[in-house]
């Protein structure tokens, strides 16, 4: 038989794939909010009880922010008789977790994880995209939302908050904006980004205020249940705790080669790929810090809803892809940021951008599991950080399309198989 004739049945074969595919994701099932959400809270539920009193390591951290707060003991020192691990968290973490530190062990972790994922799909559904940009988000981010459940972090919350603080500016509630930002700030520094659309705000003024009341207001919250001296304190070593991290994740080719669970980032790939660790990040940062803020220099753009939610999807990725503290938990804040690129663009997505999905879910999100073969991960993926490759392919070319790409409406919405 000709080669003609297999060619024509490969391609008979893959278009029948994609038709049975696209069918099944026509189903009601796929386009009901409520099956998502049952499905979230089931998997909370199933995370919990295998974490329960063997390995919910870093919520027993979280508590010891309350507790240790309560006792105005120190929060960044070590506490091996709790837990092991060190706590990077500010001290207004104290009260964010405090209802759930107050909760018997297991009851406490279960609504911790419920409250993480409910967050992150209010703050999806609460956004101002469509019906079927929602529940592509929603769907492609599950098994990443899975990964960081597994951890207990409250990275979940922080993309959460980042897309509340979009949403909020976008609506010209830039008090509630403002606060969202502070938030994430206060806790993991990262809510700070949020600032990324202080032009897209209409109340520049009322921003820059509220930002400094709710600084004001969290920066002395905690005193309420300790006091003034011993929170000022902690803040003061909180700043040194987070540079001797920095300073961790970045020699780990020196004295921490075994934990490669840290700057899993672009970062990292170049540090871990080259093997260099004389060199500051700076070199690698600041032309990141220029490649995505020339985007804000196409003004013309400013207009167009869709550029705003792609340099969302942007600071979502960057947050991410340069920072040293990058972990697999930390990559639930770049798969929003993914999801919000595919379906935010207003042109139809090539097969070629559908092919790069693929590979990104495969290889950053299905790699660290049980389904992924454990030799290509421990002996290739791992040690190179390649978890970012991916994304950072999907970023470049974000801003490649940001740089010339018309954002004006040019199709109606779509299913979600579009």
């Amino acid at each position: 038989m000709s080669s003609n004739y297999f060619s024509g049945m490969s391609s008979a074969c893959l278009t029948i794939c994609r038709n049975n595919i696209s069918q099944l994701l026509r189903k009601p099932f796929f386009h009901d909010f409520r099956t998502i959400l049952l499905l979230w809270v089931l998997i909370c539920l199933i995370v919990s009880l295998t974490k329960v009193y063997n390995s919910d390591n870093n919520f027993m951290v979280f508590r010891g922010v309350w507790e240790h707060t309560l006792a105005q003991l120190p929060l960044y020192d070590a506490y091996p008789q709790e837990y092991n691990d060190i706590n990077h968290y500010g001290p207004f973490f104290s009260l964010v977790i405090a209802p759930f530190a107050l909760m018997p062990r297991w009851i406490g972790l279960l609504c911790w994880l419920l409250f993480l994922s409910l967050f992150l799909y209010i703050g999806v559904r609460r956004s101002d995209l469509a019906k079927f940009q929602q529940l592509f988000i929603l769907w492609f981010c599950t098994h990443e939302l899975l990964n960081a459940l597994f951890m207990q972090q409250y990275n979940i919350a922080i993309v959460a908050g980042i897309l509340l603080t979009f949403t909020m500016i976008e609506r010209g509630k830039d008090f509630w904006g403002a606060f969202f930002i502070v938030l994430g700030t206060m806790i993991k520094l990262y809510g700070i980004v949020g600032l990324a659309f202080f032009f897209f705000s209409k109340n520049k003024v009322t921003l820059i205020l509220s930002c400094l009341f709710w600084g004001i207001v969290m920066f002395a919250a905690p005193m309420l249940i300790s006091s003034p001296e011993y929170v000022v304190q902690q803040y003061g070593e909180w700043y040194t705790n987070l540079i001797e991290k920095n300073a961790d994740n970045t020699n780990v080719l020196t004295g921490n080669m075994a934990d490669l669970s840290t700057n899993i980032s672009l970062l990292g790939i170049v540090r871990r790929t080259t093997q260099i660790i004389t060199y500051s990040d700076l070199w690698l940062i600041i032309p990141g810090v220029i490649a995505f803020g020339i985007p804000y220099l196409r003004i013309s753009q400013y207009k167009n809803i869709a550029f705003h939610q792609t340099l969302l999807a942007s600071v979502l990725m960057f947050t991410v892809l340069f920072s040293t503290g990058s972990e697999n938990s930390t990559y639930i804040i770049a798969f929003v940021g993914v999801a919000l690129w595919y379906c935010c663009a207003p042109w139809k997505r090539s097969r070629w951008d559908v092919a790069l999905m693929v590979i990104v879910f495969i290889f950053s999100s299905l790699s660290p599991g049980d389904l992924f073969p454990k030799v290509i991960y421990r002996e290739i993926i791992q040690p190179y950080a390649l978890k970012a490759l991916p994304v950072s392919i999907v970023w470049f070319k974000l801003c490649y399309e940001m740089y010339n790409r018309d954002y004006s409406p040019q199709r109606p919405a779509t299913s979600l198989t579009t």
